[in-house]
């Protein structure tokens, strides 16, 4: 395993403050579901992808697609810990002439691979990366976080039978199993039993894995990138708003701001966790 897993939760708890921070400044932003890959976020950025910060561009570094885009601040964050851009940047968020929209936007801001926001579509251009790695003859792998209510789209599943069939064993797809979406849960919106064999079925190696479990995490990545039977999904069994307890699976919080009190109470969880 080789990582330091107290460090990790160390800096997904920062990463969870930034994220309370930045939404408060903007006055606007999507704290519940920033929350809740929070864990995932600090072990793919501070343990497991093959990044360089100095240089974002770099051909071989291994690609990251935040599919359910509105999440943004999350990987704002970690990019900005990480050391793509400085952190004085994240009060700008949602700024006019900012670097950081609010949705991913690879044109503005180091670190970003992809355009993201229109949900549904993450999978297929991590499709597409994927592709091209082996064309290009890289070993990179691509990342891809779809939420849980994103797997409702049509385009998921067309891109998920695609993909188990040319067996693309450098695309590992994250699902933020976190079981809300913005307007209600989603056992009560649109359920989805058996989440794991659906996938399974069309050819992927499925993990299921507690999303806040760093040493799970770590573990289910590190199987995943070395898995050379097709693609890989971890299934990531979250908490919406993860670390705020008036936030914690709560689908109201998927696109609110914060009250003065709220936020304080937030940030004294957080810095007490």
């Amino acid at each position: 395993m080789n990582a330091d897993i107290p460090q990790l939760k160390r800096i997904a708890c920062k990463l969870r403050i930034s994220v309370i921070d930045m939404i408060r400044e903007a006055g606007s932003g999507h704290p519940g579901g920033s929350l809740s890959i929070a864990d995932i976020m600090a072990v793919l950025y501070f343990h497991a992808m093959r990044i360089n910060p100095v240089n974002p561009d770099w051909p071989d570094r291994d690609r990251f697609i935040l599919s359910k885009g509105h999440a943004a601040p999350i990987l704002y964050a970690a990019l900005a810990e990480r050391g793509f851009f400085p952190a004085a940047a994240l009060g700008t968020l949602r700024k006019k002439g900012s670097i950081l929209q609010g949705h991913p936007d690879m044109t503005k801001t180091p670190g970003v691979d992809i355009s993201t926001g229109c949900l549904g579509e993450g999978l297929s251009a991590g499709i597409g990366v994927a592709i091209s790695a082996g064309i290009d003859g890289r070993d990179f792998n691509t990342f891809v976080i779809i939420g849980d209510g994103e797997v409702q789209e049509g385009q998921v599943w067309e891109a998920a039978m695609y993909a188990g069939s040319k067996k693309l064993s450098n695309l590992i797809a994250i699902v933020d199993d976190n079981g809300c979406m913005c307007d209600d849960h989603i056992d009560d919106i649109l359920p989805m039993p058996a989440m794991g064999d659906k996938w399974q079925s069309f050819g992927w190696k499925v993990i299921e894995v507690d999303g806040h479990n760093i040493a799970d995490l770590i573990r289910a990545i590190d199987q995943s990138k070395t898995f050379t039977g097709g693609p890989v999904l971890i299934q990531a069994k979250c908490i919406k708003g993860k670390g705020v307890s008036f936030m914690e699976n709560q689908p109201n919080w998927h696109g609110q701001v914060m009250k003065e009190d709220e936020y304080q109470k937030a940030i004294a969880e957080l810095k007490g966790a």
